[in-house]
């Protein structure tokens, strides 16, 4: 008796720990997946695909920055949609799927307070003239502008380039005749980069990033107007929190040095 009792115990002892097995295995399973969350959560790490619509003036700066971004977040995507913010704007009325937006100036995205979070100041810019390389109208100053002979190009009135634009030539009183209005500034210095215009408004870093192609023809600051570009996150946004650790990234030392680097001012 007192053997079979035994063997009882032992086959109970041995039916208990194949029991148990799984258990324990579904506890480390939830132990790893509860780190791999703190330790996300400890980076500030969101992982989503993000998508972020931004002025058209930002291209270049904004390939940079995405990189950097992407680097540091692994297991983000960031893709950019540019234009101009008017365009911009009426893509978020219209329900445009996206996760943050980044205009030209603080009254698009003042228009769009029902649509966006508090938008953040994340830099700002200054207009220059961009002539041909070398200069060959010789445009020396603003007030050149009005010369009948010269084929000037401004962005269209209702993009902030544009807006912009008018706001300094109208302070100065000097009536411009434009052969064209585009509707953002890439347009603007497109068209002055291959010839089909004598001059035409543009920010800094814009006619920086074309030093090959124009000259820029700096503008004194009592003549000039600062423009401003804020950031905010997308109401509609299914990336929340991604998206709004995005827009935060934009103020940080990391990313005001990539956009510093490129002729933008501090906010």
């Amino acid at each position: 008796m007192s053997f079979n009792f035994t063997g009882r115990r032992a086959a109970t002892a041995v039916l208990t720990a194949a029991l148990l097995m799984p258990l324990a295995a579904c506890g480390n399973d939830d132990t790893q997946d509860s780190g791999a969350k703190a330790a996300e959560s400890a980076t500030g790490t969101s992982k989503a695909d993000l998508t972020v619509l931004a002025a058209a003036s930002l291209t270049d700066v904004f390939k940079t920055a995405g990189a950097a971004y992407e680097k540091a977040h692994p297991g983000t995507k960031v893709t950019f949609s540019f234009a101009g913010s008017q365009e911009l704007a009426a893509q978020v009325k219209q329900g445009a799927p996206a996760d943050a937006l980044i205009t030209a100036d603080t009254k698009t995205m003042d228009g769009l307070k029902a649509d966006t979070g508090t938008p953040t100041v994340i830099a700002k810019n200054r207009l220059v003239i961009a002539t041909g390389e070398g200069n060959p109208k010789k445009v020396d100053e603003l007030k050149d502008l009005g010369d009948p002979q010269l084929k000037v190009v401004l962005a269209a009135p209702e993009v902030p380039a544009g807006r912009y634009s008018k706001k300094i030539l109208d302070a100065q009183k000097i009536t411009v005749k434009p052969v064209s209005q585009e509707p953002n500034v890439r347009a603007v210095l497109s068209k002055v980069e291959l010839g089909e215009a004598d001059v035409g408004l543009v920010y800094k870093t814009d006619a920086e990033k074309s030093v090959d192609k124009v000259d820029a023809v700096a503008i004194p600051d009592d003549q000039n107007a600062i423009a401003e570009y804020p950031a905010a996150t997308l109401k509609a946004s299914k990336n929340s929190e991604a998206a709004a650790a995005f827009v935060a990234w934009l103020s940080t030392p990391e990313a005001q040095k990539i956009l510093q680097d490129a002729g933008f001012q501090q906010p």
